[in-house]
């Protein structure tokens, strides 16, 4: 966390460490070092944040399905499923799902 720029200042800071809270298990705060360093990755030679690569908007609907599919080990209906996490239906989701070509599988 010393090595990293923020360059995003105190803000970038403060919510780095209220995430960290959050997510951290138990009483240990754990800081996902991992997104330090993929931010620090995309800054260039002058420090400078380097543009973002654009993305699709079907690209990024399917990496956010896989993510919530992952994170609740692709269980995609039911209260705590991936569609409730998603705000969708179950077929809704499944359709989604298809039309995008996300499967198990693929994962």
């Amino acid at each position: 966390m010393l090595t990293y720029t923020w360059p995003g200042n105190v803000r970038e800071l403060q919510n780095y460490i209220e995430r960290a809270v959050i997510l951290s298990p138990g009483k240990v705060l754990r800081a996902p070092l991992a997104e330090l360093k993929q931010s620090f990755a995309r800054l260039d030679a002058s420090g400078q944040g380097a543009a973002p690569k654009a993305m699709t908007l079907k690209d990024a609907e399917r990496d956010h399905i896989i993510q919530a599919l992952a994170e609740t080990n692709w269980v995609i209906g039911g209260p705590k499923g991936a569609a409730a996490r998603l705000g969708l239906q179950r077929t809704t989701l499944i359709s989604k799902m298809q039309r995008l070509g996300v499967s198990r599988a693929q994962a």
